[in-house]
């Protein structure tokens, strides 16, 4: 069985880096880059499992993309190709949901969308349903609403469609991505809440950057027809990630973080992280012209927290709440059931085996804090990307923790050893 021992990190100096760049930034710049007239360039893209799968899926459909150093250069391809391929995509939820979308669009004979087994747990039903609204021609070739799919040409319409809000964003994302390319465009009427309404704010931005405006009102989207048009796109430090080392000083209760390329001001939701750590006791230093300084000396607070619009900070919450005084409450995140793995029950399980009181809601969790954690104790990480990192971080103040199949981190951080190797240095 392969697995990592975590040691535990005894001084924790000033410390002062760079993080990888955002996995949901890259893939929504992949799309609208890969149906834009012209060639697009995109600046510091994030290279990893989820991102290198979806640019080799766009290459399947007929999108040309030259890699160099630092730099992806998309070469637009409207409509895409059905060129009778079997697509593979991994465990790359927000990649198929997109891909699903864009190949919907496409002229040929047809594409097959596949992947892990996990992939076709994962809920695709809605989109599908939306998809076939507008005429989509998508047949589930197993299981109905879950792939593996097989898309044929054919000729889409515009029409309203209606969703529920607690619905991945993904779906509305998927959708609103290829509005521009519909006969009138795309109104998407979203009935209820929306949840991680963030996510759906950053592929509007996305979406701006290359052109094409996305009116919002009522939770109405309207979307006009018209063209991306090629450009060059800067891809920003992921929030996401960054939450795991910017925790690191509450961790150990004591310490200083410098993230050199963090922007405090970007879309992702994520960046509401630095709000949760304030609550919690942590001193934020925005630094200039970019960055962000994160200190801390004594015990977090424990706090109550509505994850709906930050669902992935979920797992770096959890091992803050471990740590935490009091009770720390983690809820408004119901979709987290559907991530990777279940994250819910998988956090909540590998919390008890390190001997700290955390009970399971419907939409998050309640995670008592403690000072005393069991040693040698294996961790499941469920091939969960965040889950592994989220244990490593904690293990860091435990000592003793392995982390089960480590590699699964490459699905959007390939380096993250070698970070928390930098830090004993």
């Amino acid at each position: 069985m392969n697995s990592k021992e975590i040691k535990p990190l005894k001084n924790l100096k000033k410390i002062s880096f760079k993080l990888p760049t955002s996995k949901s930034l890259t893939q929504r710049a992949l799309i609208c880059s890969a149906l834009a007239q012209g060639i697009s360039k995109i600046i510091n893209p994030l290279i990893s499992e989820d991102t290198l799968l979806l640019k080799e899926a766009l290459k399947a459909v007929g999108v040309n993309i030259k890699e160099k150093k630092n730099i992806w250069e998309v070469e637009g391809k409207y409509p895409p190709l059905l060129l009778g391929k079997k697509i593979y995509l991994g465990n790359n939820g927000t990649g198929a949901r997109f891909l699903t979308a864009l190949a919907s669009l496409g002229k040929g004979s047809y594409v097959e969308i596949y992947g892990k087994p996990r992939l076709h747990e994962r809920p695709m039903g809605l989109l599908i349903e939306s998809l076939k609204k507008l005429s989509a021609n998508i047949e589930c070739l197993e299981k109905e609403g879950f792939l593996p799919i097989r898309i044929k040409e054919s000729i889409l319409v515009s029409r309203d469609i209606f969703l529920p809000g607690n619905i991945s964003s993904q779906f509305i994302s998927a959708l609103l991505l290829i509005g521009p390319y519909l006969p009138k465009g795309l109104k998407l009427i979203i009935e209820g809440e929306v949840l991680s309404k963030a996510y759906i704010d950053l592929t509007l931005d996305v979406m701006k950057s290359f052109g094409v405006e996305v009116k919002f009102f009522e939770n109405i989207f309207e979307v006009s027809k018209s063209n991306y048009v090629a450009t060059v796109y800067e891809v920003e430090a992921d929030a996401s990630t960054a939450s795991y080392f910017l925790a690191i000083p509450l961790i150990l209760s004591k310490g200083e973080i410098i993230i050199k390329n963090y922007n405090p001001c970007s879309k992702q939701g994520d960046v509401k992280f630095l709000d949760y750590i304030k609550k919690m006791g942590a001193e934020i230093e925005i630094l200039k012209p970019l960055g962000i300084k994160v200190k801390f000396e004594g015990v977090p607070k424990g706090i109550e927290v509505d994850l709906g619009d930050t669902p992935d900070l979920f797992p770096t919450m959890c091992i803050l709440g471990a740590v935490a005084e009091g009770k720390t409450i983690l809820k408004g995140a119901p979709h987290l059931r559907y991530k990777e793995t279940d994250r819910i029950k998988a956090m909540v399980t590998e919390l008890k085996k390190l001997g700290v009181k955390a009970e399971e809601l419907p939409d998050g969790a309640i995670i008592e804090g403690t000072r005393e954690f069991k040693k040698g104790i294996i961790i499941n990480t469920y091939d969960d990307h965040r889950i592994a990192m989220s244990f490593a971080i904690l293990g860091l103040k435990t000592g003793g923790i392995k982390i089960k199949s480590p590699e699964c981190v490459a699905k959007s951080f390939p380096e993250f050893w070698d970070y928390i190797e930098k830090l004993y240095e």
